[in-house]
């Protein structure tokens, strides 16, 4: 019966064809979707993520996320550093800078201030020099893809020793980092903490946030709710962290509608031409079901049958549409705008969970047709 059914399936080409296209476009646009909708979202908090160091931020009370910035007092480090289970504490600087060129263009570009001594808060990877680039005078540090934004028409790479300014002070670049891409696509600049500070117009208090690191045994989340308590200030763990600043974005902004609406589609759009299509195949095949069924084929094996012929539609259309997204993620990667994105396992589990629901819904609907034939179809002109 199985190879009745493959012969089936197979002998009518373009129907063939036409169901696991239908499926692989629906498993494309699904996976591709979803795994860009994960890499937008993972970048919100990319900047949390690339300090390792750091097992507590510490901040304002009323920050909601990574790049919303209310400054912190310098009596913040000492209370902080008091609080029992605190290994280390040290300070970092986030802001918004205008950096000039000497060609005279100007660039905004998102100003990291790093602990002077430990350098914490700095990026961990290079491609032009090293952590110790930061500690020259003026030293200033771009991530690649920034570098790439400010001077597009060179490598990022040669402008090491090139001269800028910011508030009318002179920097120089003295290294290129590789760092995670981050949401708000303005070029990182990485300076240390008394560097920045310099650079930034006077106010009472500059201190963005107060990095921690919990003594060995000590869980991060219970020493972010004592320093809480004893000092007021919000004190988070670095995952309670990049996950508030991805439920930032969740719930502030049209993404995840836009993703999920595009989701959708592809989920109707694939249901409606497999169900359509599979329906087709069945009722120009209701002659032949109906032999089956004069010469004893019970239901049961029509149904083996049907679910044998979807299988295999499935597992082609499933397997041509994941390689496709895959292919797509491999000839983008190397691109800034999707840099990093990539098809993560529980993308390939979830579509293909939804590919089964897909392929069930239009096999039972065809069932239905071939369970009420009767066997005299056969028989008739």
């Amino acid at each position: 019966m199985r190879s009745v059914a493959l012969k089936m399936l197979l002998g009518d080409s373009a129907k063939y064809l036409a169901l696991v296209f239908g499926v692989a476009f629906a498993t494309l646009l699904m996976s591709q979707q979803v795994s860009i909708f994960i890499g937008l979202m993972t970048r919100t908090a990319n900047q949390v993520l690339d300090v390792r160091e750091a097992d507590v931020w510490v901040m304002d009370p009323r920050v909601r996320y990574v790049d919303e910035v209310e400054a912190l007092p310098d009596a913040a480090l000492g209370r902080v550093r008091s609080v029992e289970g605190v290994e280390w504490a040290t300070p970092l600087y986030k802001g918004l800078a205008i950096l000039r060129t000497r060609d005279g263009l100007i660039n905004q570009v998102s100003l990291v201030g790093v602990d002077d001594e430990s350098l914490v808060g700095a990026p961990r990877e290079w491609l032009s020099g090293d952590l110790d680039s930061l500690r020259a005078p003026g030293g200033i540090v771009f991530d690649k893809e920034g570098a790439g934004l400010i001077w597009p028409d060179d490598d990022p790479l040669t402008k090491v020793g090139v001269e800028a300014e910011i508030n009318d002070r002179r920097v120089v670049v003295s290294g290129i980092a590789d760092a995670s891409p981050p949401f708000i696509t303005f070029p990182i600049a990485y300076m240390r903490y008394s560097e920045a500070l310099k650079l930034t117009p006077p106010a009472r208090n500059k201190m963005s946030f107060v990095l921690v690191r919990a003594r060995d045994g000590e869980d991060p989340r219970a020493l972010a709710a004592r320093i809480t308590e004893q000092t007021g200030y919000q004190a988070l763990s670095w995952d309670q962290f990049a996950w508030r600043s991805v439920q930032y974005y969740l719930t502030r902004t049209g993404i995840p509608v836009n993703f999920g609406i595009t989701v959708m589609l592809g989920f109707i759009v694939g249901a409606a031409v497999t169900a359509q299509t599979f329906y087709l195949f069945v009722i120009e095949n209701l002659r032949q079901f109906g032999a089956l069924k004069a010469i004893g084929a019970t239901n049961a094996q029509i149904t083996g049958m049907v679910l044998l012929q979807a299988a295999v539609v499935g597992a082609m259309g499933y397997g041509l549409g994941m390689g496709g997204a895959a292919l797509f993620f491999t000839f983008v990667r190397g691109g800034a705008a999707l840099e990093d994105f990539y098809l993560p396992w529980q993308v390939l589990v979830g579509t293909g969970v939804v590919v089964f629901l897909i392929i069930l819904i239009s096999s039972l609907g065809s069932l239905l047709k071939v369970y009420r034939v009767d066997p005299a179809i056969v028989f008739r002109g």
